[in-house]
């Protein structure tokens, strides 16, 4: 039949793909996601253990009749069901004849003769089904044959969206009850599932999960109405123009901006499977960037691959001047879900992105609040391993931009960001729209600040810095970035994770939460460094500086917690640019805490320093 996106033509390459990392015949159960009509499926049905799924019931049913269509004997019926309907003349006016042939509507998708034969075909099946004359693997089967002999005469352009006003040559043919295309050789054995992926994706045990979502904003069950009505059997209320069954419920967020990188993140992060393929087309609303940052994310960097296919796409007068179009094919091998590090959008000076996986290795188990008392982008609070974490930060903007990323939905957050960007025509380098956007929002008193017009004007700053003069007004100039798909897919896991913790935000001074914590809790302290000043923190932008008086403070604060039987994580920096902090290894030493060494890390200047992590507490490496 006719399908679009149809992946026919390169089932080949995906072998290839799955050969080259040594996974075929292994045993392996392999989760067709969106099945659709079911080639990949019935291809690999060789293979592996097959599971299957789809939002439109007749996807399923049609993979299914296609997966099993060798185990199909009719025993039972004791005929050959395709020789009996083929050489019978039976007709039935039932809901197929009334509303999509011009009998009782003006409705062409049939002729009234094929329409009529259509109906008698679905009523005869499922008697046979009602009656236990056919097993469910006959039954999904000769629906599926049905559907193929439906594509047959439909006098439509290949979709049911709908109808040609004149009749198409085919159109006009007699029905014949064919068989479906099927590879014929017995499945090893197969699942099936009728839902959307992120919703079922928790519960899915597999090793492959293979996906080829829309990519555009057709909707299938819009294109496809009528064979959902067909194989539901249920004569629904339908729309008067096309003849459509409500769609609501086969809607598809794939197949909406943004909402396909939220589902694509949702997925990667709660699948059970040990590797992932993806097809994918460069015409899509996810770019090539944002789905390998997703995949790198959850699986292993060294493990990806992108293979690019050229294909010819359908032309008409809308696309022939298009450039060239692609089926991308990617591939991952996931990581264990503990190894996986989330990273704030936040381009935070002094950032702990780049050692989350070191930091975490070092902080105990059973933790009941993981108090995160310099909080900035929120790097390593989030990324800790308890449910409860307390994020505290002096600067109230960062704090109130973090919140803001786990309090909103991020497909409201991401429709704002647009509408801002599109308000002052916001790109990289343009000063003037940023200086615009930039006025216009210092303009606002303080309660009318809102922290999504900051995070939008930040993507558009030098270095994507967080800088603010002594009155508060955010003065970072123009820079050459942009709210790009990297920061995207930052943006999107991020903000996910955020909602799955029990997170509280607070901007405080750090001392003031003293008396909030408990012996069962942990605290990690990564303040401004003695040796280096970031703009955000040097003492002249309306926030309190760092000097050797306040790290004395801070190592007075640590002291305090140690006597509690507190555990503490400092993360600081012991040496840079030759300068020795001195004053840190004495308090380390007449403490006898222990010191972790990180080594060289660079920073967002360029600069290298080396860090530290002092802990009060015995480590096991």
């Amino acid at each position: 039949m006719r399908y679009l996106g149809n992946k026919e033509s390169i089932l080949t390459e995906i072998e290839a793909v799955l050969s080259k990392n040594n996974l075929i015949d292994k045993r392996l159960t392999f989760f067709d996601a969106f099945c659709g009509s079911g080639s990949v499926s019935n291809y690999f049905k060789k293979h592996y253990d097959l599971i299957i799924n789809d939002n439109l019931k007749w996807s399923v049913i049609y993979t299914r009749g296609r997966i099993c269509a060798s185990q199909c004997s009719f025993k039972k019926l004791g005929f050959d069901p395709f020789v009996f309907f083929n050489t019978n003349q039976e007709t039935e006016r039932g809901f197929i004849y009334k509303t999509y042939a011009p009998t009782e509507t003006s409705r062409m998708y049939f002729t009234p003769e094929n329409a009529s034969r259509i109906d008698y075909f679905r009523k005869t099946i499922q008697e046979w089904w009602q009656k236990e004359r056919i097993s469910q693997d006959e039954y999904c089967y000769l629906l599926a044959c049905l559907i193929e002999s439906v594509s047959d005469v439909s006098n439509t352009a290949g979709v049911y969206g709908a109808f040609l006003k004149k009749w198409d040559s085919r159109a006009t043919k007699k029905i014949i009850f064919s068989k479906v295309d099927s590879l014929m050789c017995t499945p090893k054995s197969l699942k099936m599932y009728n839902g959307k992926i992120e919703e079922i994706i928790n519960e899915v045990d597999c090793d492959i999960l293979y996906m080829d979502p829309p990519y555009t904003q057709n909707q299938y069950g819009t294109q496809y109405h009528l064979l959902e009505t067909l194989i539901l059997d249920d004569s629904p209320e339908v729309s008067k123009i096309t003849g459509s069954r409500k769609t609501a419920q086969m809607r598809s967020d794939w197949s909406k901006e943004y909402k396909s990188n939220i589902l694509f993140d949702s997925v990667l992060a709660k699948t059970k499977a040990k590797y992932v393929i993806l097809s994918y087309n460069n015409d899509g609303f996810m770019s090539k960037d944002f789905i390998e940052a997703v995949m790198k994310r959850y699986g292993k960097p060294e493990t990806y691959s992108c293979k690019k296919i050229a294909y010819k796409k359908y032309q008409n007068w809308k696309s022939n001047n298009q450039d060239e179009h692609y089926e991308y094919l990617f591939f991952v091998e996931m990581k264990e879900k503990n190894k996986i590090v989330y990273e704030s959008p936040l381009n935070y000076i002094g950032s702990k992105a780049k050692i989350v996986t070191d930091i975490k290795s070092f902080i105990p188990a059973d933790v009941d609040v993981f108090f995160d008392l310099f909080g900035g982008g929120f790097n390593v609070g989030v990324n800790a391993n308890a449910d409860k974490i307390t994020y505290n930060d002096i600067n109230h903007f960062v704090k109130e931009i973090v919140e803001a990323l786990a309090k909103y939905e991020v497909y409201d957050f991401l429709l704002y960001s647009k509408k801002i960007i599109k308000q002052y025509g916001l790109k990289a380098a343009d000063a003037e729209a940023y200086n615009n956007a930039r006025a216009f929002y210092n303009s606002l008193p303080t309660e009318k600040k809102d922290p999504r017009f900051l995070f939008t004007l930040i993507m558009y700053g030098y270095q994507q810095q967080i800088r603010f003069n002594g009155k508060h007004e955010f003065n970072n100039p123009v820079g050459m970035r942009w709210l790009n798909d990297k920061v995207l897919e930052k943006m999107i896991s991020f903000s996910r994770y955020c909602k799955e913790k029990q997170c509280i935000f607070m901007s405080e001074n750090y001392l003031e939460l003293e008396d909030k914590i408990s012996a069962n809790d942990f605290v990690y302290l990564d303040p401004p460094y003695q040796l280096t000043t970031g703009a955000y923190n040097d003492g002249k932008r309306g926030f309190d500086g760092w000097n050797a008086e306040l790290e004395n403070t801070l190592f007075e604060f640590a002291y305090r917690l140690n006597k509690k039987n507190i555990p503490f994580m400092l993360s600081y920096v012991a040496e840079h640019k030759g300068v020795v902090n001195k004053n840190l290894l004495n308090w380390v030493k007449e403490n006898k805490y222990h010191i972790i060494e990180l080594g060289d890390i660079l920073g967002i200047s360029g600069s290298r320093r080396k860090e530290v992590l002092v802990v009060n507490y015995e480590i096991s490496k």
